[in-house]
């Protein structure tokens, strides 16, 4: 087992992953994803040049960049289930973007999996939030029947403290201000509807209003310590 967990690793890394961890699941035996006992999450670090440029909304690279990096996910969790099922076991590749129900939420959280595994936690704009990146990133997801050997430690509550900036600079007034801990609902701390509304409206030029990373460039933890 640890020689496909390293395996794991290195397709990922050499795709340009910044982090990766495993995870075990907590599917209940109704839920149609309940014979994945494991999850898999990468984590791919946004550019700065690209972020940067963001200020009072987003722009046309970042757009083309978020595009970009979602595909060079898709591409890796592909690579990465083709070699499981070539190992024996089954993998499930959750796609990078895509809202599959009517709460904006795709069929297995990325974030679940990242904070489960130790990857980071939730910030107060709902987004995932690394130690090494921010909120800076894109998350990719595997699930599979393997049992690994080296899971990470979860995280049950957030780093985010006092801080309020995103909430302050969030254009849609989405985000309550509340820190994140485990079992917490989505909408305690951040208003998913509120968010995509006010994309399609304010920024249809730009991607059709699918993007618009203020959250993301203004936090603190995203900045790149020289």
């Amino acid at each position: 087992m640890v020689e496909i967990e390293e395996k794991i690793k290195k397709i990922a890394e050499e795709a340009g992953a910044g982090k990766i961890g495993f995870a075990k699941t907590d599917f209940k035996k109704e839920d149609r994803l309940f014979k994945y006992k494991s999850s898999i999450t990468l984590i791919f670090p946004l550019l700065e040049g690209i972020i940067s440029s963001i200020e009072n909304k987003p722009t046309y690279e970042y757009f083309h960049h978020y595009r970009s990096i979602n595909r060079l996910i898709d591409d890796t969790t592909l690579k990465i289930s083709m070699y499981i099922e070539k190992k024996g076991y089954l993998a499930y590749p959750v796609a990078a973007s895509q809202s599959v129900k009517g709460d904006y939420c795709g069929i297995f959280s990325h974030k679940q999996g990242a904070t489960s595994s130790g990857l980071g936690w939730i910030g107060k704009s709902a987004l995932l939030v690394t130690s090494e990146y921010g909120p800076r990133v894109r998350l990719g997801t595997i699930l599979t029947d393997i049992d690994f050997i080296n899971y990470g430690e979860k995280i049950n509550k957030s780093k985010c403290n006092e801080c309020n900036i995103c909430r302050d600079k969030c254009p849609a007034l989405a985000i309550t201000g509340k820190n994140w801990e485990l079992g917490m609902e989505r909408a305690e701390i951040f208003d998913a509807k509120a968010c995509s509304e006010h994309m399609k409206n304010a920024y249809k030029d730009i991607g059709r209003g699918a993007v618009c990373g203020i959250c993301i460039a203004c936090c603190p933890y995203s900045r790149i310590k020289k």
